[in-house]
């Protein structure tokens, strides 16, 4: 079994231990190192090159997490980064992700909902809180946009990093039916891939 390493990045130790401890009850996760602020992050991360980060966002004096996020990005690409937060405005949801974060959980989120962004993002799946996937869908269904309700209602999902065989039989369609949803829905946007979908939605849902 292959086991994923993580890296805690958050100015609070006992957020830190409590997240540790939780993610230390699944046997395919492993916390190999923590961080208490952005610097401490880069250079973790340098050190320890770990599958998955995850980065609050407000961290005292010094980086905070949009910019650790930034710098990350760019000295390691491919780097999967999960936004772990209290904040939940549209303004540092647009901000992560324009960043190169590729998911928001709030931390109030249930100890399933972590470990699944945690296996998701090692696979490039994007995953959001669920109030945050619940306002992008509120402003997604509106008759203005381009998106027809259903392709709407198939984006929201798309955030709980949902495969396409899930997506069918979460809307009682095909599989064939939502390949060609997501084709569609990538055109609209302008984009190629499931994240950029996500992050061009809650783009433009910030710049509302």
């Amino acid at each position: 079994m292959t086991t994923i390493s993580v890296l805690l990045v958050d100015d609070h130790t006992v957020v830190r231990s409590g997240l540790k401890a939780l993610l230390g009850t699944q046997p395919d996760i492993a916390v190999v190192a923590e961080a208490a602020s952005g610097e401490e992050a880069l250079i973790a991360a340098a050190e320890y090159s770990p599958d998955v980060v995850l980065m609050d966002l407000a961290m005292g004096p010094g980086m905070d997490g949009i910019e650790a996020i930034k710098q990350l990005r760019e000295r390691r690409p491919r780097q999967a980064i999960i936004v772990f937060t209290t904040y939940d405005s549209d303004a540092d949801i647009v901000r992560s992700v324009d960043a190169g974060a590729m998911g928001y959980l709030l931390k109030d989120a249930a100890p399933d909902e972590i470990f699944s962004a945690v296996r998701g993002a090692v696979l490039g799946k994007s995953v959001m809180s669920a109030p945050v996937a619940s306002r992008l869908f509120q402003q997604l269904r509106n008759p203005d946009e381009v998106l027809t309700p259903r392709e709407a209602e198939l984006l929201s999902l798309l955030t709980q990093g949902l495969s396409n065989r899930d997506l069918g039989k979460r809307l009682f369609i095909s599989e064939a039916t939502v390949k060609t949803h997501l084709a569609h829905i990538y055109a609209k946007l302008g984009v190629d891939t499931r994240a950029a979908a996500i992050a061009t939605a809650i783009r433009r849902e910030g710049m509302r």
